[in-house]
């Protein structure tokens, strides 16, 4: 294959918004021709499979099949690029690996600098070692599977919140914030994404837009809608609606 052929990708990401974000970018660079896309990561495998690209876009936490069990069922071939919202110890464990990532949301430039190295790799003598250091790295991230902080990201900083001074996470406003009993901080990472990587026995969502510390649950009560409310223990007793689809999982969750 000629060096400036272009790089042919499959994209494999549960997100449509994600994945139509992540197409975007590559097609941006004319250096990637995306050879086919996937939100559900069995038919993506199989897609993969049937026609094996030169890499592949993968997120690690999908419903069905994880980006680690997708790895493992990738016929030899296709490299294999990360798409995550992992926290920094995950992310040094890719770089320990020397392998491939992009941190979520994924800038351009990040995005350019890993095609070289898939452009690179490709050619490289031992490409084909990629798949032991996958396996390497996904008993290495296995013991980092719930967020302990969040990252709140500015221009001169990055803050990280421990997750038990969060009292909920608020998606508004195509942002999404993280709420401490004195501040909001804004999030790199939507709502959808924290779900998966926050732990589930300690964040639960109560409604489209919300999850909620349950160890700042201080009770349940009616709001004046005649819904189910919580009220939380901070200062001012912030009131969270609780949506009817899941009232029944909040009080199992309370053991109510």
């Amino acid at each position: 294959m000629s060096a400036r052929a272009p790089l042919r990708a499959f994209l494999i990401d549960d997100e449509p918004l994600a994945l139509k974000r992540l197409a975007r970018l590559l097609e941006a660079t004319g250096r990637v021709e995306i050879v086919g896309r996937a939100t559900d990561p069995v038919e993506g495998l199989a897609a993969v499979a049937a026609q094996p690209p030169d890499v592949v876009f993968l997120d690690i936490n999908m419903p069905g099949l994880s980006g680690f069990q997708v790895v493992e069922r990738v016929p030899p071939g296709p490299m294999v690029v990360f798409t995550t919202a992992h926290d920094e110890h995950a992310v040094r464990a890719f770089e320990v690996n020397a392998l491939d990532y992009l941190l979520k949301p994924i800038e351009a430039a990040r995005l350019d600098r890993a095609l070289d190295r898939v452009a690179a790799r490709r050619t490289a003598p031992g490409a084909d070692d990629i798949r032991e250091a996958l396996r390497r790295l996904a008993e290495d991230l296995r013991a980092t599977r719930f967020l302990d902080h969040l990252a709140a990201r500015t221009r001169e900083r990055v803050r990280l919140i421990p997750v038990e001074e969060v009292t909920h996470v608020l998606a508004k406003d195509r942002a999404t914030y993280a709420v401490t009993p004195s501040a909001q901080h804004m999030l790199d990472v939507t709502l959808t994404e924290l779900e998966r990587r926050l732990d589930p026995a300690q964040f639960l969502r109560i409604n489209r837009g919300i999850l909620v510390n349950v160890g700042w649950v201080a009770e349940l009560h009616a709001d004046p809608g005649g819904h189910l409310a919580v009220r939380l223990k901070d200062v001012p007793r912030t009131e969270l609606t609780v949506s009817r689809d899941r009232v029944r999982a909040l009080k199992e969750r309370l053991g109510l």
